[in-house]
């Protein structure tokens, strides 16, 4: 993947997130979330696409990503803070559902997200977690090094 590729799925990655944690608070549509999306600067150099894949990907199936991080967890889902369950989401389903995407790329985009996004310690929080969800879904790969 090219350069200019990659920045625009790391744009994608940054809207989807703040689209997924739109989706939390106010209970938008994901539809109507990408529409004001669409509107903005970044969407422009963004992979929109990729965008689209992940509001809706993840929308769709939010309760099965959640319990596949349950056993990682150290609180109940509800309690985790909506910026981190955001790029969580992202995360799992990447690992998951972007076999294309070497599961290391996929943790250090979501360590930057949080760091970027989270709270002060929360790209900790990120890492541990994902980490924990890599061993699990991409065991196959984690092992073949």
């Amino acid at each position: 993947m090219n350069p200019k590729a990659i920045n625009a799925r790391k744009r994608s990655r940054r809207l989807a997130m703040q689209a997924l944690y739109q989706l939390q608070i106010s209970g938008d549509e994901p539809l109507d979330i990408e529409k004001q999306f669409k509107t903005q600067d970044e969407y422009k150099s963004a992979d929109p696409e990729y965008f689209h894949e992940l509001l809706f990907g993840i929308a769709k199936s939010i309760e099965e990503l959640m319990a596949s991080l349950a056993p990682f967890l150290d609180r109940k889902s509800e309690e985790v803070d909506p910026v981190e369950k955001s790029i969580l989401l992202i995360g799992v389903y990447e690992l998951k559902s972007r076999l294309d995407i070497p599961y290391r790329a996929i943790l250090n985009e979501a360590i930057n997200l949080a760091k970027k996004f989270g709270a002060e310690d929360g790209h900790k929080y990120i890492n541990g977690i994902l980490d924990k969800a890599a061993k699990a879904i991409r065991q196959q790969e984690i092992q073949a090094g």
